[in-house]
């Protein structure tokens, strides 16, 4: 990809695949940006730009076509082809995502699951079976693993990280809520659950108070 493309960029086009897949499988060949970046969520102007971006281009009084749009974004994600994931951390946040269909739907398989619980290993979880950290060397070469997802408790989030990029694992997905240190060569992105609720907490309870006159108004604390 473009070194160019920025960030931003890159956070909309999972947006505009879905939206591109929604609309094809409602029969419609041939999308306005205006209609994209509604299905979106998105300005039709940051759409264009974006999609300008990535030499992604529509036909005046037409559109995109649909099945282009799909194609040449799946291609810039990388979902050309497969990207095997070990999950480190087989407690509940991480057996729900081994038992989740939609990462394989999507090209990232989990491929190995981990864990230092003696009750979890040699189980099964999604149909992978739970192997100690010891193991993770031999599985990254065996299953090609390129992803890891880290859902171990906060207080061992670092170490679960430092294994795998001791293993080769440059692309990290953190579900904990510690924001943990990487190579400068590492790309780990964070996902704090309890931190994203709370924001969504903080819309819905301004908006209830624009609207009716409840909840704690922006500035106020709840006992005035």
């Amino acid at each position: 990809m473009d070194p160019a493309v920025s960030d931003a960029t890159v956070g909309r086009l999972p947006a505009y695949l879905r939206a591109a897949i929604e609309l094809g499988t409602k029969g419609e060949t041939s999308v306005s940006s205006e209609r994209l970046a509604e299905v979106a969520s998105v300005h039709p102007a940051s759409l264009r730009r974006d999609l300008a971006n990535l030499d992604i281009a529509g036909t005046r009084g037409v559109g995109y076509d649909v099945k282009y749009l799909v194609s040449q974004i799946s291609l810039v994600l990388g979902l050309n082809h497969e990207w095997p994931v070990v999950i480190v951390g087989a407690g509940n946040l991480g057996k729900a995502l081994a038992n989740y269909p939609g990462f394989a739907e999507r090209g990232f398989p989990i491929a190995a699951l981990i864990d230092v619980s003696a009750e979890l290993i040699r189980t099964r979880i999604g149909g992978v079976e739970v192997q100690p950290p010891e193991a993770l060397a031999d599985l990254v070469e065996e299953r090609d693993i390129v992803v890891g997802i880290v859902t171990t408790p906060p207080e061992v989030a670092q170490e679960a990280v430092d294994l795998l990029v001791a293993h080769g694992i440059r692309s990290i997905l953190n579900f904990t809520a510690l924001v943990p240190e990487v190579p400068p060569d590492i790309t780990c992105r964070s996902v704090d659950i309890a931190t994203e609720l709370q924001i969504l907490s903080f819309h819905s309870q301004r908006g209830r108070a624009a609207s009716s006159g409840t909840g704690v108004p922006l500035g106020l604390r709840a006992d005035e």
